[in-house]
């Protein structure tokens, strides 16, 4: 049982996913539901971790900052973000360029919002590092990295790609009115075999294991995306879809170098 002092039952719905509850049977059944999904499907999601009136308030605290404050990050990118990758033809299918818009907010910027709050929640993290079979995690350093909001407008989308770290955490906030759909293509590689003929299947829109997921605001997901191939088709309609990126790893102390600031948020501090 954590203290009191650390819950957070006025946002998350702890009702329904007892993370302050660690000892108790519900607890370890959610645990273990979500670390075979992860295993098996590489994602998990919890559905209705924020209630919708929470989300509200979370969207209306958030979207000043957005307006007024936030990166618009606009690149070309092919799914490894490299310029080049060794020993691939450059013209190979596995490397075409597509285009990812989006509007970032960084955490110096959100200060002690709803969302830091949960992003920094103890018992959020202890659970996050059992179901990744983790024996510890710790939120990030970075003043600018540890957790972002991120919206997508009209017309705008993540392209195809994989990311660097092992698991993504993010929280869905608000829908659009359409579009705005995540895709995926569970292990598409790994460290043996890159895959690359499969990475061109799946660009191309000729790979039958991709799958969908809707996700509903107030939505908890976590997946493997080191090798899972995922992106976010355009939004439509005049909604944003907005959504908070957790990121958290197994060592203390970690930090993003001015480089990699410079060209995810347009600023080094």
């Amino acid at each position: 049982m954590f203290p009191a002092t650390t819950r957070l039952h006025h946002l998350i719905n702890l009702e329904k996913f007892p993370l302050d509850r660690p000892q108790s049977r519900s607890f370890h059944s959610l645990r273990l539901r979500c670390k075979d999904e992860l295993a098996t499907s590489g994602s998990t999601s919890l559905d209705g971790f924020l209630k919708p009136e929470i989300c509200r308030e979370a969207v209306k605290e958030i979207t000043p900052i957005l307006d007024s404050q936030s990166f618009t990050h606009r690149r070309k990118h092919n799914v490894y973000f490299l310029d080049d990758v060794p020993g691939v033809d450059p013209n190979h299918p596995a490397l075409k360029k597509t285009e990812t818009i989006n509007h970032t907010v960084c955490a110096d910027q959100l200060g002690n919002c709803m969302v830091t709050r949960i992003y920094e929640y103890p018992p959020l993290v202890h659970f996050l590092s059992g179901i990744m079979g983790k024996s510890e995690l710790f939120t990030m350093d970075d003043p600018l990295a540890r957790v972002n909001v991120m919206a997508y407008r009209q017309g705008e989308a993540l392209n195809w790609h994989f990311d660097r770290s092992e698991y993504t955490v993010t929280l869905l906030l608000q829908s659009p009115q359409a579009g705005g759909q995540f895709e995926y293509r569970a292990d598409l590689r790994n460290d043996q075999d890159p895959n690359y003929d499969g990475v061109a299947r799946l660009l191309a829109g000729h790979d039958p294991g991709k799958c969908i997921l809707d996700l509903n605001p107030g939505t908890l997901n976590i997946f493997r995306g080191r090798n899972t191939a995922h992106r976010l088709t355009p939004v439509e309609g005049n909604r944003d879809r907005i959504i908070a990126v957790f990121s958290y790893y197994e060592f203390q102390g970690k930090m993003f170098s001015e480089q990699e600031r410079l060209g995810f948020y347009g600023r080094t501090a």
